[in-house]
C-alpha cells in the first residue's frame, strides 16, 4: 500500500479513498454519501480502517488496489490512513486509535491520552477549528507551516510514537491542553453546567466566565470548548450561553459528531428554526445584534450575531431562550443537509 494527497491528476487512477471522499474510488469513510461496504461500516473512518485490514476478505475489499488517497487533513484522516498503510499491526493499537480518532473528529474525552495525541496531530480538539494553524507536529518536523500534502509525509511515520508516547510531545499539546482541562474542571465542580431537557432533546449548557480567561477560550473569538461539553451533555440540540459583561453570548450548536454517517451514535436531524429565531428576535431588546443562521463551522446551527459580525451580547435569559427553542421538538426536525 503506498499513500499520495487527493490531486487531480488522480480522478480516473483506481484508488482507496479513505476519510475524505472522492470520485472513482472504493470508500473506507464515514463522510455523507460515502459508498463503504456495509459490513465495514462504523462511527470513524479509523474503525472502518481497523475493521477493514481485520476482514479475512480485505483482498476482496480492496479489489487489489495498492493506493490509498485522503482529500484533507485531520486526526481521523491522519489514523484512518496509517492503519490502512499499516495493516494488521495496526490492530495492537486499536483502543488507542479509536480514542485518539474521536477526540479529533468528535472532541470526545476518552482519556487525556487520546485528546493529547489528537492535538499534537491536527492543533485542537476540533477539526475543523475556527482559529488559523496546522499540525503542531507538520509544523515543529517541517520548521515551518506546511501544506496538508507535506503534513502527511511528515505525520504518518510518527503515529505509533504519538500515540504510544505523547507525553514526549508536550511542548506541542501543553497550552491547548490546558484550555479543555480548565474546561473540563469547571464542569467538575459546577461552574458550568448542563440541564437536559429531555422532551425537546435540549441540552442548556451554561459556561463558567473562568473559562474564558486570557489564556483561555474566547466566546466571541474562539469555538466552544466542545471536548467538555462533549462530555457532560446529552442532548441532540445544545443551547451553549455564556455570562459576558452586561449580558449573554449565545450560539446554537449540534453535537459535534452530528455532522458525520454514525451507527452506534444517534442520528442527529437538522431542526427547521426559523420560528425560533423570529419569537427570540421579537423578544430581544438589544437591538445591536440579532439571533440568525449560522453554518460557519461544522456544527453550528444559530447565533446571537452582533453589529460587527461577532458573536454579540443578548439581554435575554438563558432559561428564556431555552423555553423558546424547545418549542421545535424532534418532530419538527428537517432533513440532515450533506457535509
Amino acid at each position: 500500500m503506498r499513500f499520495e494527497f487527493y490531486h487531480a491528476g488522480l480522478e480516473n487512477v483506481p484508488k482507496l479513498s479513505v476519510d475524505g471522499t472522492v470520485d472513482n474510488a472504493l470508500h473506507f469513510s464515514h463522510w455523507v454519501g460515502n459508498e463503504t461496504p456495509a459490513e465495514l461500516k462504523a462511527d470513524t473512518s479509523t474503525e472502518i480502517a481497523l475493521n477493514l485490514v481485520a476482514a479475512p476478505h480485505r483482498k476482496r475489499l480492496t479489489q487489489g488496489i495498492e493506493l490509498v488517497t485522503n482529500n484533507h487533513f485531520d486526526t481521523d484522516g491522519v489514523l484512518s490512513v496509517w492503519t490502512v498503510l499499516t495493516g494488521e499491526k495496526a490492530l495492537d493499537l486499536n483502543d488507542q486509535l479509536v480514542a485518539a480518532a474521536e477526540a479529533g473528529d468528535f472532541s470526545e474525552f476518552t482519556n487525556e491520552s487520546a485528546v493529547r495525541a489528537s492535538i499534537v496531530i491536527q492543533g485542537s480538539d476540533q477539526a475543523a477549528p475556527n482559529e488559523a494553524g496546522g499540525s503542531p507536529l507538520a509544523i515543529k518536523l517541517a520548521g515551518a507551516q506546511v501544506d496538508d500534502a507535506r503534513a502527511y509525509d511528515l505525520v504518518l511515520p510518527e503515529v505509533e510514537r504519538v500515540l504510544t508516547h505523547v507525553d514526549e510531545f508536550e511542548p506541542l499539546w501543553r497550552d491547548a491542553w490546558q484550555k479543555i482541562a480548565t474546561a473540563l474542571e469547571s464542569f467538575e465542580r459546577g461552574a458550568s453546567t448542563v440541564t437536559e431537557m429531555a422532551a425537546a432533546k435540549l441540552s442548556l449548557i451554561t459556561l463558567a466566565p473562568e473559562i474564558f480567561s486570557p489564556s483561555g477560550f474566547n466566546p466571541t473569538r474562539h469555538a466552544a470548548p466542545y471536548t467538555a461539553i462533549s462530555k457532560y451533555a446529552r442532548g441532540h440540540i445544545f443551547l451553549i450561553a455564556t455570562p459576558v459583561e452586561h449580558g449573554w453570548s449565545y450560539r446554537i450548536d449540534y453535537p459535534y459528531y452530528s455532522w458525520a454517517e454514525t451507527l452506534v451514535r444517534p442520528r442527529i436531524k437538522r431542526r427547521d428554526l426559523s420560528s425560533v429565531l423570529s419569537q427570540l428576535n421579537e423578544v430581544e431588546d438589544n437591538r445591536d445584534g440579532k439571533w440568525q443562521f449560522d453554518s460557519s463551522e461544522m456544527t453550528s446551527a444559530a447565533k446571537f450575531i452582533g453589529v460587527d459580525g461577532a458573536l454579540g451580547l443578548s439581554h435575554l435569559a438563558p432559561a428564556k431562550v431555552a423555553d423558546i427553542l424547545s418549542t421545535v421538538s424532534s418532530g419538527g426536525e428537517a432533513a440532515v443537509a450533506g457535509t
